[in-house]
């Protein structure tokens, strides 16, 4: 079953359940994803392009989740952490940051870089194209300054 079935699957089961929360979630996903179908006029099937779409809905509800901590709304705070843990359990497990230095450094020996700050862009595009989903972007650029400074 597809990541697109298992939302549709999870949208009903939560219905029945009358799990508000996660049935507002799940249903919010559901839209992103066909909004993005009828912006770019295509049929999303693979797993992978779902999987951004996710990832970007929790990047937004984390952004989010900041500022009403800043304004002490913490009814907000609770919700959106909530549905940040429904959304991170469609997502599949993140490299670690270990990992990603590990791949970092691969990339880098692979591509003859040693070091120097002048090869940021060069690296990190590469380190980008490998790790495609599997890293953060923010824990790639740490690993790939990390290296490129010697630490």
């Amino acid at each position: 079953m597809g990541l697109k079935e298992q939302l549709v699957a999870d949208y009903k089961e939560a219905m029945k359940d009358k799990d508000t929360l996660r049935k507002n979630t799940v249903n919010m996903v559901r839209a992103a994803i066909k909004q993005h179908e009828v912006d770019q006029r295509v049929e999303l099937e693979d797993d992978a392009d779902i999987v951004r779409i996710i990832k970007k809905q929790v990047k937004m509800r984390a952004d989010a989740l900041e500022d009403f901590a800043k304004a002490g709304r913490d009814d907000m705070v609770e919700g959106y952490k909530k549905e940040i843990e429904i959304l991170q359990s469609y997502l599949p497990e993140e490299m670690s940051a270990e990992q990603i230095k590990e791949k970092v450094i691969e990339v880098a020996e692979k591509m003859g870089i040693e070091g120097g700050m002048k090869n940021m862009g060069v690296l990190m595009k590469a380190a980008m194209a490998e790790l495609k989903d599997a890293a953060d972007g923010s824990a790639v650029n740490k690993a790939v300054k990390d290296f490129l400074s010697g630490k």
